[in-house]
């Protein structure tokens, strides 16, 4: 039985025990609650640091002071009349923001509505495992219910508030730096490279240091109530990772939804039937088309990665409280994964000046190398740092954890670390080698076009298929080397090893759709087409560097996922998944089908908004004869305005399917059913995921290398308005909603549905399995 909290307990006293208990380990508790603080609150001020610097770039303010209408203005600055360059450029921003800031405001408020709902659920669910007691019953385990309820509703809501300060954040940086981007490209493609870097810096260090600063607070203001109960104190802890996945989720799946029905809509009419160039003014949906890259590609994104890192915390803060971490009240090993996360910090702030100071990027071929040295490096770094936080934070003497068969080594644990963090470089470089078209498969899939989109299409889901062997080879690996090694924490901080350089995979991630939006804007406020060329090859690295971003997401969510399934077995009493036990194999099927059932769901979704934008910009084509001239302004509002709409009503059913399953098949079926569920679909959902984004990724560059002709291959094959190009746009249209909405958020369909049975696994574990108990077969 686990001892119960002592309320009055004074944080400082929880430093001086662990100080004290772990004086096997060199860093003692205080360093520890030193260090972390510290870290965070300097990546908050060089984040704010470099906001001062993109902010240094001026954009002519708007002459006439009125609101969002003024992008109405846009077409007659285009043909020469009125405002300048610049002042178009302002006028075009403003209209991002105007889109951005509704959508986010909206979606919001449906947030907030669920966070009560939910909070309220978890709140009633939890506090029912003990009858709703204030003290605990005689065979109840831990703190009371009441209290476990309550501080875990109250981690939930700091989580899922912390999930959307960093998405808003992330999308307030993207669309204050879009037309700077576009503005300083004419000075130079270096110059509009350092812009959207730093922009997307200030996303990446304001994000984990956010994060990472708040889990501690919460942390401390915990144990001041739960004392020497580690244990408890970490499954409520669990609710910060909760809240935070729960707001990716419809982060992911509705902003991804808004950007896609917009992209699909813009190309299809605009490309395919009409004819004219990407980003053109006369497309009613370019303005919610750049819209989406904010909304869906930032805000969804960040909020992805942050729920990434709450959770994989989360998780080897749990089992390490099952372990001798927890039973000797070692604090500065406890918080270990707090410390790789700081360290990761310090690592990217270093990484960062690589970009920027050192080897600067000066050309367009020094774009692509230039992102990709920031992985290398800041993976290079990151591997002595997380020797020195292995070597001084943990004990020096081998240690029990739950779930290893021997004593395990904190030589171990760093080789753990490493593990994740050298094979999310490797899937990251071996997914660059699948979408980029630099290389064999994307260049196999642009000459497939030639015969038309059905074989584009067929060779885009072979490479799809194909590119899933190396990364699911290197994750069997590290969780077999991290398994052996250190049980289920050892898989859980190889998940932190995989994210310990977040900063700088937000900021490469952040940097693709900054660049995307500058290349609309320069196309929209006419700036001519050698501005327009930087733009483009801006964005294309940006467009490798967010597929190897995706691929980084889903090596982690896999990680994540697996590591959050060893604490649901820590809390639900599970030992293990065993395929010849009718209900585990029950489970393990359906969880299987899972992924498929809610791709199927967000991609109809993104079909039917796609259909709703079709129509509106053929109807505005077919009644503004005008449109095609330059004479007629297009409607940008209204296909804001039906991006938004189907967006928000479309979250609603993938939303209620993930988070609905695990307490279904908890409370009907049990803990069993429900650890074969999660098993399932981590399984098929990290080959679907994977599956899906490399091909769209894949068709979106084949478009974009044909678009470009930039070698005689290209050019042999068809540029711009010829058959082969029309048959890439058409596949690039199909792989939109796999890359940018079903692929990434199946990351947090396993995430979610894993984190949630951590959560809610004590009330299972008591009420659960209805319907066995109903007919006598629990």
């Amino acid at each position: 039985v686990r001892a119960v909290g002592r309320p009055a307990m004074a944080v400082a006293g929880v430093a001086l025990a662990a100080g004290n208990a772990t004086a096997a380990a060199a860093m003692s508790g205080a360093a520890v609650n030193a260090t972390i603080p510290i870290v965070s609150v300097i990546g908050l001020l060089f984040a704010l640091w470099l906001y001062r610097m993109v902010a240094s770039v001026r954009v002519a303010a708007r002459p006439d002071g009125a609101g969002g209408a003024g992008v109405y203005s846009l077409l007659q600055s285009e043909a020469g009349v009125g405002d300048s360059v610049e002042a178009s450029a302002a006028q075009i921003q403003e209209a991002i923001v105007a889109g951005s800031r509704a959508f986010l405001f909206t979606e919001y408020r449906y947030m907030a509505v669920f966070m009560g709902a939910f909070g309220s659920l978890l709140f009633v669910l939890l506090a029912s495992a003990d009858g709703f007691r204030a003290k605990p019953s005689p065979d109840f385990d831990g703190v009371p219910a009441l209290a476990n309820a309550a501080f875990t509703t109250v981690a939930f809501l700091l989580g899922a508030s912390t999930s959307i300060v960093s998405g808003y954040l992330g999308m307030e940086i993207a669309v204050f730096a879009n037309a700077r981007t576009a503005l300083e490209a004419r000075r130079g493609v270096g110059h509009g490279f350092l812009v959207a870097f730093r922009a997307g810096a200030v996303m990446g260090f304001a994000l984990t240091s956010l994060g990472l600063l708040v889990l501690w607070i919460t942390i401390l203001a915990f144990s001041r109530y739960f004392g020497d109960d580690y244990r408890s104190l970490f499954e409520a802890i669990a609710g910060y990772g909760l809240g935070g996945s729960s707001i990716a989720l419809f982060g992911r799946v509705g902003g991804g939804i808004y950007t896609k029905a917009a992209d699909v809509g813009a190309d299809l009419v605009g490309k395919v039937e009409k004819d004219i160039p990407e980003d053109d003014p006369r497309n009613p949906a370019t303005i919610a088309d750049n819209v989406g890259d904010n909304v869906g590609d930032i805000a969804g994104m960040g909020a992805d990665l942050f729920g990434s890192f709450a959770e994989s915390t989360c998780a080897a803060l749990v089992v390490s409280s099952v372990s001798s971490f927890g039973e000797q009240q070692m604090w500065a090993p406890m918080l270990f994964p707090l410390l790789i996360s700081a360290g990761g910090i310090v690592v990217c702030f270093l990484t960062h000046f690589a970009a920027t100071t050192f080897a600067r990027c000066d050309s367009i071929p020094q774009i692509e190398p230039t992102l990709k040295a920031q992985l290398v490096i800041s993976t290079v770094l990151m591997t002595p740092v997380a020797f020195a936080l292995s070597w001084f934070a943990l004990p020096s003497e081998p240690f029990e954890i739950n779930g290893a068969d021997h004593p395990v080594h904190r030589v171990g644990v760093f080789l753990c670390v490493a593990a994740g963090l050298w094979s999310g470089l490797a899937i990251g470089l071996m997914t660059e080698y699948f979408t980029s078209n630099r290389f064999t498969p994307v260049k196999e899939v642009a000459e497939s076009c030639k015969t038309g989109a059905a074989t584009n299409v067929i060779f885009g889901l072979a490479l799809g298929y194909k590119s899933c062997v190396v990364p699911v080879t290197f994750l069997a690996l590290t969780i077999y080397m991290s398994h052996q090694l250190a049980a289920t924490y050892g898989v859980a901080c190889a998940a932190l090893g995989m994210l310990g350089t977040l900063a700088t995979g937000l900021t490469i991630d952040g940097y693709g759709p900054i660049s995307d939006n500058a290349g609309g804007i320069a196309e929209m406020a006419g700036m001519g087409e050698e501005i327009r060329e930087r733009t483009d090859a801006l964005d294309a690295a940006g467009n490798t560097t967010a597929a190897i971003g995706k691929g980084f997401a889903i090596g982690s969510a896999a990680l994540v996922s697996l590591a959050l399934f060893g604490a649901f077995t820590v809390n639900a009493g599970v030992e293990s998944v065993d395929i010849l036990n009718p209900k585990e194999f029950a489970g393990l099927i359906f969880g299987a089908m899972l992924p498929y059932w809610f791709s199927a769901m967000t991609m109809k979704s993104v079909g039917k908004a796609a259909l709703a934008m079709v129509e509106e910009v053929r109807r505005q084509f077919r009644e503004n004869p005008g449109l095609m001239d330059g004479s007629v302004k297009p409607d940008y509002q209204r296909c804001v305005a039906i991006s938004t709409k189907s967006s928000l009503e479309e979250m609603i059913a993938p939303g209620a399917l993930v988070l609905l399953t695990p307490i279904i098949v908890g409370l009907l079926f049990g803990n069993e059913v429900l650890a074969g569920t999660l098993a399932g679909s981590l399984v098929s959902g990290v080959q679907v995921a994977i599956s899906a984004s490399n091909t769209g990724g894949a068709w979106d560059n084949a478009k974009k290398y044909l678009e470009a002709g930039a070698t005689e291959h290209a050019r042999l094959i068809g540029g711009k308005g010829t058959d082969a190009h029309k048959a890439a746009v058409i596949g690039d249209t199909v792989g939109d909603p796999l890359k940018d909405t079903s692929g990434p958020a199946i990351n947090i369909l396993l995430k979610l549905c894993a984190i949630e049975s951590v959560v809610l696994a004590p009330f299972f574990h008591q009420q659960g399995a209805l319907l066995f108990k109903l007919f006598g077969a629990a």
